[in-house]
């Protein structure tokens, strides 16, 4: 009984030193907190705002572009660059207290940044060495009802010329580099000069950084060419450092993580894949004071230089082409000295027909106003041209697939007169033909007639004078759909930011759909007709044509290509929807161009090559103000090589070459393209071959010396 009666009376007594605990804690915990709040308060608040962080973007170089055999097409040269971060809170008068400074150390004066100077960038700079003058010139009267904005504008306005006008040279260049401060933005880094930096200046400037807050001396790059103009205006542009991104596609740039002021592709294939080659910033975090004094910086990305492109283009086969190209067209206009209306390009493109890997794009460009030949390679996507005879494949694939001419069928080449028109082939009768023969020899009248079948006029011979019966309205545009079939008229599906479809006619006559069937009415690119050959060689797959072959992770050594990140397959477009027999025909006809008899036969019967493929003249009109003021001729060619194995499919195109010139550069730039390629094949087969006899000498050198 009393045991039970001490032990409850033990109870509150271990409560209270329980309690007593709790209530020492609580006491040290405040006490604690009031140390950290009253004695030590500043200095941690201090602490806080030291460790403010902030990082910023550092650009790196672009991927390089290779050709197919890993010579460089496009480099990153290094060069010199002083550029400008603005720390936190930096004002006018700072920017130009760094802007008088660095004019100590660099040179701001060529011509063109001088010039660049404004009325308003003078006046700002006197506004600041002048502020108090310049206030006091508007009364708080004036002032009352004016943003401060409004204020600042009405201030510059009532600064004279006179008081702008007497500048020395080196407050011009204190001006125009302050000019390129007030481009930057907080923590990233804008470009003062990175042009014609000379060593001596960067060394200036990296031993004085302490002295000039956010300036940097660093190295940067420009984009170099080794191969010079060849290719260079399909490679396309990029921006300069001055214009940065496109204002017109800021808001969409900027949601992708670029600057203002970074380097983007702007055209061509730099456009194309820019999102390959602009590779991945470099990181930095700052850490900085309130009032922004940089105390520390930690790189938390790695930057790495864009990827790089290895396109399917051969350089040295298109270095040679582009000679061939401009040779031939020089040369032509040399033997007719027509106005420079004629004869102003000349065009090709080679691909292979079974992957759609372009090997060359090529053109040249006459410069009338220059009187320079200028690379023109771009103009075989964006200009169209009519074609002439050798969209004849398509045609005679397109009677056969639609019943109205059966294989083999003849017909006999006269001319056919429909009411006063009168349609003949280019010479007033060939004779009889078939479907195949009427490729060999071109005949127009063959097409004619397919033509007419196809409008629903089926009298055979036509009667002389008489209309056509057109029982089908919709003939025009079924012929132009087996057109579309192979790429003619509709868009090739090229990489390339940008190509012509061509030009589409909206006339329906009986007279145009007949013009349109010997290739006189509807124009084509040279891309789309190089496609539509490469179709027919192909069996009737329409592959996609394509620059990429594959693209390569950036490796840290310059001189070798990195691993494989990508590779570009091939993409059949669609399958030409009819008999594989029709095919093989026209691809008898094709062949037959270049056999005894055919159209192309005198400039390839030497060749130790089989070569397939069709001619073509096209007659055009030229109209001044509405009025036709002459005539001309565009002359060119389709074809693939070997007929039984293709593996380069080509298009040329010259384009207004006179009238009745007898001008021949399309087979001279055709023969010596295809020429050029059996003797780069041959003589690199040779060189393999010696190579591995060389290795294999030596395999058996080591294996005795063992």
């Amino acid at each position: 009984m009393n045991t039970k009666k001490r032990k409850k009376g033990q109870l509150p007594f271990r409560i209270n030193i329980l309690f007593f605990v709790v209530f020492l804690l609580f006491s040290v915990l405040i006490l604690q907190l009031g140390v950290v709040q009253i004695l030590n308060g500043e200095d941690f608040q201090d602490e806080i705002e030291r460790t403010n962080l902030d990082t910023t973007k550092i650009p790196v170089p672009r991927g390089k572009i290779y050709d197919r055999n890993g010579n460089v097409i496009v480099d990153n040269e290094a060069v010199y660059s002083i550029t400008y971060t603005p720390p936190k809170g930096v004002q006018a008068e700072d920017r130009l207290r760094v802007a008088e400074k660095l004019a100590e150390y660099i040179a701001m004066d060529d011509e063109d940044t001088l010039e660049g100077i404004t009325e308003r960038n003078k006046k700002e700079y006197w506004y600041l060495l002048n502020k108090d003058k310049a206030d006091s010139r508007l009364s708080e009267k004036e002032t009352e009802e004016m943003s401060n904005a409004e204020i600042y504008k009405e201030t510059l306005n009532r600064i004279t010329e006179e008081e702008i006008s007497s500048f020395s040279k080196q407050e011009l260049e204190v001006i125009a580099i302050k000019k390129e401060l007030d481009k930057a933005y907080s923590l990233t880094p804008q470009i003062v000069k990175n042009e014609n930096v000379t060593a001596k200046e960067y060394a200036v400037v990296a031993e004085h950084l302490d002295e000039l807050p956010g300036i940097n001396a660093t190295t940067d790059w420009n984009r170099e060419y080794p191969y010079e103009n060849s290719l260079r205006s399909l490679l396309g542009n990029i921006t300069s450092a001055e214009q940065g991104i496109p204002a017109e596609e800021e808001a969409s740039y900027l949601s992708k993580g670029y600057s203002r002021n970074d380097r983007v592709g702007i055209s061509g294939l730099e456009l194309q894949y820019e999102d390959l080659l602009r590779g991945r910033k470099e990181q930095i975090q700052y850490t900085t004071t309130k009032n922004g004094t940089l105390i520390g910086s930690e790189t938390i990305v790695e930057g790495e230089r864009g990827k790089d492109l290895v396109l399917s283009i051969d350089m040295e086969f298109q270095q040679e082409v582009d000679k061939i190209v401009e040779e031939e067209l020089r040369a032509a206009k040399a033997q007719h000295p027509y106005e420079n209306r004629y004869l102003t390009d000349a065009l090709a493109v080679a691909m292979n027909p079974n992957t759609g890997e372009l090997l060359a794009v090529s053109g040249s460009h006459y410069n009338k106003n220059t009187n320079e030949y200028e690379d023109g390679g771009f103009r075989a996507l964006s200009d169209a041209h009519t074609p002439g005879s050798v969209v004849k494949g398509a045609t005679v694939l397109a009677g056969l697939d639609s019943g109205v001419v059966s294989p083999g069928e003849v017909i006999y080449d006269r001319p056919i007169r429909i009411g006063q028109d009168t349609m003949r082939s280019y010479s007033n009768s060939i004779g009889t033909v078939n479907d195949i023969t009427a490729l060999q020899k071109s005949s127009n009248v063959y097409m004619y007639y397919i033509s007419l079948r196809m409008m629903g006029e089926n009298r055979y011979p036509f009667p002389d004078g008489k209309s056509v019966n057109i029982t089908n309205p919709n003939a025009f545009q079924t012929l132009r759909n087996y057109f579309n079939q192979f790429g003619l008229g509709v868009s090739t599906g090229i990489d390339y930011p940008s190509e012509s479809t061509g030009y589409q006619g909206n006339a329906t006559k009986p007279g145009d759909m007949m013009n349109h069937g010997i290739g006189q009415y509807d124009q084509y690119t040279v891309m789309q007709v190089a496609q539509y050959v490469s179709t027919i060689a192909n069996d009737g797959y329409r592959v996609r044509p394509h620059f990429l072959k594959e693209v390569r992770e950036p490796l840290a050594s310059q001189d070798e290509l990195g691993p494989l990140y990508k590779s570009v397959n091939t993409d059949v477009m669609n399958k030409v929807t009819m008999d594989d027999s029709y095919i093989d025909r026209v691809q008898e006809g094709f062949r037959q161009v270049f056999q005894p008899g055919g159209t192309a036969y005198r400039h390839y019967s030497d060749a130790d090559y089989n070569v397939a493929g069709k001619t073509g003249t096209a007659e055009l009109d030229i109209f001044v103000d509405g009025e036709k003021q002459a005539e001309t001729e565009s002359h060119n060619l389709v074809g693939y090589a070997p007929y039984d194995d293709p593996e380069i499919a080509f298009a040329i195109i010259v384009p207004s070459t006179g009238e009745n010139t007898g001008n021949i550069s399309n087979h001279k730039i055709g023969r010596k393209i295809l020429d050029t390629y059996f003797n780069m094949k041959e003589e690199r087969a040779s060189a393999n071959a010696d190579q591995e006899d060389e290795g294999s000498e030596q395999e058996d050198t080591e294996d005795e010396d063992e």
